[in-house]
């Protein structure tokens, strides 16, 4: 499976360079909506409010609303120049009772792995610290332009992000 990320766990003087991929898959049916009549699909068609216009998805890009209503431009580069500490990497907050965690609040599960030779060495120790205080760590981290919160866990052999809600 490909990596959806790429970055390191980072915790005091400790950098680990890691990967990140999905721990789950969706198994959820799609649905399309259909015209009774003679079966034709559906659509949604995108139109601009003010000149009634079809617009293609090129055409299209994100915009802030202020609480004046004025509509303004934000670009994948202007996201790209957001200050976000956890950009390429997940920093450990601190270390709790696996047992205090609600499971209610775990969201997308990932696994991760060392990146590098170097870098297994590490992965190791944190992993085998993990499992032997019987503890987890909580994270920060930037997934898609937005810093989250996480929760690291052994499962295994390997070190386990979870998403947390």
């Amino acid at each position: 499976m490909r990596p959806v990320w790429s970055g390191a766990i980072s915790f005091g003087l400790v950098t680990i360079p890691i990967k990140m991929v999905p721990a789950t898959e969706s198994h959820d049916i799609s649905f399309r909506q259909i015209h009774t009549a003679d079966g034709g699909r559906i659509r949604y068609r995108k139109v601009c409010e003010l000149d009634g216009q079809v617009l293609r998805q090129d055409e299209i890009v994100r915009g802030y609303e202020t609480a004046t209503g004025t509509l303004i431009p934000v670009t994948d580069e202007d996201l790209d120049n957001l200050p976000l500490p956890t950009a390429k990497a997940i920093e450990i907050v601190s270390f709790v009772p696996a047992a205090s965690i609600d499971p209610i609040q775990i969201g997308a599960s990932y696994y991760l792995a060392a990146t590098e030779t170097v870098a297994a060495k590490p992965y190791e120790l944190l992993r085998q610290a993990l499992e032997r205080s019987s503890k987890v760590a909580v994270a920060k981290f930037a997934m898609r332009d937005r810093e989250r919160l996480g929760l690291l866990r052994v499962k295994g052999d390997v070190i386990m992000l979870h998403a947390l809600r």
